[in-house]
């Protein structure tokens, strides 16, 4: 290898920028789902003392799922461009021989015995799939966040909020669908 290649090919580690980038920005967004987590805690305790119960709870609720998908997109992002770019990590190796499972538990808890599917990415085109997947998951829940402001006072209203439900719910079947071969 010369040594313009040999540079050229060094250079893949820049991906560790975006790599640490999308960690911090995941840890962020779960920190931030918690705190919608705990705001939906006192909204609802608060209701409860006044008795006068409304939908800000679940409103809080539906948005901390939504800030907790953006940061499972994020930590996915940054687990395949660490797999394709940085690490040299066989596909088919035995989960014995792993390196990174033998260190993944919490305080021994969670020991994996292999790794999730959803970790073994081998191209760009898989990684954008994923990805794709959880950014559709993402749309979705703020479509319903929407929704609960919506007032329904027509036939129309009506049929369109039903259309939106069906063509949401269409998508996330022609999506499964789409790739079910590779999940076999």
């Amino acid at each position: 290898m010369s040594a313009t290649d040999q540079v050229i090919f060094d250079f893949r580690f820049l991906a560790l920028l975006a790599v640490g980038g999308s960690l911090a920005g995941s840890l962020l967004c779960f920190l931030d789902g918690c705190v919608y987590i705990i705001d939906a805690y006192k909204i609802y305790w608060n209701s409860c003392l006044k008795g006068v119960l409304s939908g800000k709870m679940v409103l809080r609720l539906v948005e901390a799922i939504d800030v907790y998908l953006a940061g499972t997109v994020m930590l996915i992002f940054a687990m395949g461009l660490y797999g394709l770019f940085i690490s040299n990590a066989a596909d088919n190796l035995a989960p014995a021989d792993d390196r990174a499972l033998k260190g993944s538990s919490l305080f021994g808890m969670f020991a994996l015995r292999e790794r999730p599917r959803w970790m073994k990415i081998s191209s760009l085109d898989e990684l954008k799939t994923k990805v794709g997947h959880v950014i559709v998951m993402i749309l979705l829940v703020k479509m319903f966040e929407k929704s609960k402001m919506v007032t329904i006072s027509t036939g129309l209203d009506l049929l369109s909020y039903s259309v939106c439900i069906f063509l949401s719910s269409a998508s996330l079947y022609i999506l499964h669908n789409l790739h079910k071969d590779d999940h076999k």
